[in-house]
């Protein structure tokens, strides 16, 4: 095979790899559906090989389960896991919180400009019926938090649970009224950095946690802490 031939061939499965992912984590390939070489091939005009190859590394990653000559079968997101990653969240969230209104009101305001900055993305994708943007937006709001929280370990940490937190909300944001709850829960969050209330920020990120946990059909009762 010449480099050139490799090159391509590396490149179609690549865009295999960023389109059947990116419809896993949106929950457009919702968790249970059976998905076929042939159909993403055909989505995409190029042939099975390279889409073979990116089912391959899916499923290294947890995201599909091979079954030869059916398909691939889309992972479901475990109520064990969902429970795990809230529960990951949900300490290193209220500990990025407590840390930046401790840095003081100027501190507080500039994180209060960029999580509004982001609202606002996310309230201009959600009318636009951006879900893959709004997604990532929804991961930026967070990250801005525990970036400005100085902890650079727990930041690296927090960025590690990216795809499975995108993946939870991308499942639990298929109804629309989510998405314009999600925005109200994150305008709380902002608000309380915003006024320097511990307390607030607290409740917020608390109660924003247990919206998703509701909103994947999960009991909040004794979860969470809650």
């Amino acid at each position: 095979m010449t480099s050139e031939a490799a090159n391509g061939r590396a490149a179609a499965k690549d865009r295999a790899l960023d389109y059947v992912k990116a419809k896993v984590l949106t929950g457009e390939f919702p968790g249970g559906e059976l998905i076929s070489e042939g159909e993403v091939a055909t989505a995409l005009g190029m042939s099975r090989t390279p889409v073979r190859e990116a089912f391959l590394q899916l499923e290294a990653a947890g995201l599909l389960r091979l079954y030869p000559k059916r398909g691939a079968l889309v992972v479901p997101v475990s109520p064990d896991e969902v429970r795990a990653v809230l529960e990951a969240r949900m300490v290193l969230e209220e500990f990025a919180v407590r840390a930046v209104i401790q840095r003081g009101p100027d501190a507080c305001a500039a994180v209060y400009e960029r999580l509004s900055a982001q609202v606002q993305r996310q309230r201009e994708a959600a009318a636009a019926s951006r879900l893959h943007e709004f997604l990532d937006s929804d991961r930026a709001f967070h990250n801005v938090t525990l970036e400005a929280a100085g902890n650079a370990i727990l930041a690296g940490f927090y960025s590690s649970l990216r795809d499975r937190q995108m993946r939870m909300i991308g499942e639990s944001a298929r109804n629309p009224q989510r998405l314009a709850t999600i925005i109200e829960e994150h305008e709380r969050i902002a608000r309380a950095l915003r006024d320097t209330d511990a307390d607030a920020a607290r409740a917020a990120v608390r109660a924003h946690l247990a919206g998703t946990m509701r909103a994947l059909g999960l009991a909040v009762a004794g979860e969470l802490g809650l």
